[in-house]
């Protein structure tokens, strides 16, 4: 009778209608051609439809920051942006649009650290993201540079680095640093064993944000699978997200 009692416990689960508990995605890639996002100005706008019907309030877009293909800088941001929201307000689409940045952590990014301004969001959180292959030797002397600078250390998708265990995590967290998890890794879209790593985090509380980090429009037209998951409605309900304070 076991399987009777898992099924009556995954029918009597709570779901979400849409992602509104969230309000504010904080991880995407959605100002043109600026890096590998999207490529026009229709795809973005179409995205941002789509993430609107989806229950989003806000979306605080997040290009890539790459000292060897991505050379981004507050000024194209701001002014990519500057051309989003205009096409948002013509196209009369309910929505708020602002802009920080990913930042790739590396030689360059550390030499820069309290000699530039970062974009930020919020309470001066600052989204970054390392190598997908090992972190940075130095990442957490420069996790505490940032943190003497006034910066609220966000790691970007920390689920996708296949190097990192439940452990590492752990200290991250004790060193002050917020974890953002993707709303695709809540399915099978990297991998199953990196949905079964969510899980293990979501059941130990380790999630602060959640973001899209969406790219394109066939990952746009995805996350409405996320949604009615047993693990979107545990995100929510056990960890104590930051999204809608924004």
């Amino acid at each position: 009778m076991k399987w009777l009692y898992n099924l009556f416990q995954n029918n009597s689960k709570k779901y979400f209608e849409d992602f509104s508990i969230i309000s504010t995605d904080i991880h995407s890639h959605l100002i043109p051609s600026i890096d590998d996002g999207s490529k026009d100005l229709e795809t973005s706008i179409n995205i941002i439809k789509k993430l609107s019907e989806l229950g989003f309030k806000k979306i605080i877009t997040t290009p890539h920051v790459m000292s060897d293909m991505y050379r981004n800088d507050s000024k194209t941001i701001i002014n990519g942006l500057k051309l989003l929201k205009q096409e948002v307000l013509k196209q009369k689409i309910d929505i708020s649009l602002s802009a920080a940045a990913e930042y790739y952590v590396d030689y360059e990014f550390a030499q820069n650290i309290g000699k530039q301004d970062f974009l930020t969001f919020g309470n001066n959180f600052l989204l970054i993201e390392h190598s997908f292959i090992e972190a940075p030797k130095d990442f957490f002397d420069i996790i505490f540079k940032l943190q003497t600078e006034g910066y609220n250390v966000v790691l970007a998708h920390p689920e996708r680095y296949r190097f990192y265990q439940i452990d590492d995590y752990e200290k991250l967290i004790e060193k002050g640093v917020y974890l953002q998890l993707n709303l695709l890794s809540l399915t099978n879209y990297y991998s199953l064993s990196t949905s079964k790593k969510v899980k293990k985090m979501i059941d130990r509380k380790m999630f602060s944000f959640v973001g899209t980090d969406c790219h394109n429009q066939n990952q746009a037209e995805l996350y409405s699978n996320c949604i009615k998951t047993n693990l979107f409605t545990d995100l929510v309900n056990k960890n104590f997200l930051l999204n809608h304070t924004l």
